[in-house]
Formats: C-alpha cells, sequence, structure tokens
C-alpha cells in the first residue's frame, strides 16, 4: 500500500536520481567543494558515492538538501 505525501519534495525520487540530477548541474568537483566527502572528492564515481550516502544518514541529509535548495532556485 503507497500513500501520498504532499508535503514531502523528495518522495518518489531515487537517491541515484538525486545524485545525478547534482552532478549534472555542479559536476563533481562543485558538489565536492559544497558537500566535503571522499567520495566526492577523491576518485568520485556514482556507485562508490551511492554506496557511501546510503550508509550515512548526516551525508545523505546534506545531499537531500542540496537538492531541495537547487530545485527551489530554478
Amino acid at each position: 500500500m503507497t500513500q501520498a505525501q504532499p508535503n514531502n519534495p523528495l518522495h518518489g525520487i531515487t537517491l541515484k536520481q538525486i545524485l545525478n540530477e547534482l552532478l549534472e548541474h555542479y559536476g563533481w568537483e562543485e558538489l565536492g567543494a559544497l558537500i566535503d566527502i571522499r567520495s566526492f572528492n577523491h576518485e568520485p564515481s556514482l556507485k562508490s558515492s551511492l554506496k557511501f550516502l546510503r550508509k550515512t544518514p548526516w551525508a545523505r541529509e546534506k545531499v537531500e538538501e542540496l537538492y531541495l535548495e537547487m530545485i527551489a532556485a530554478s
């Protein structure tokens, strides 16, 4: 059973989609400057970044916050 979440702008958007859109908008270098995590700054890859973000709640929150700021500004 799925429920609508009208107050959750991230509902239905996967972490992979979020990261891909951030990469398209910022690129690895700027993304690493905005959110200082190793998987963005040292040999970045989508796979390693997703693995880290799925295991690290504080980093995922930062990525989600940046995504929400990006879509609000556009």
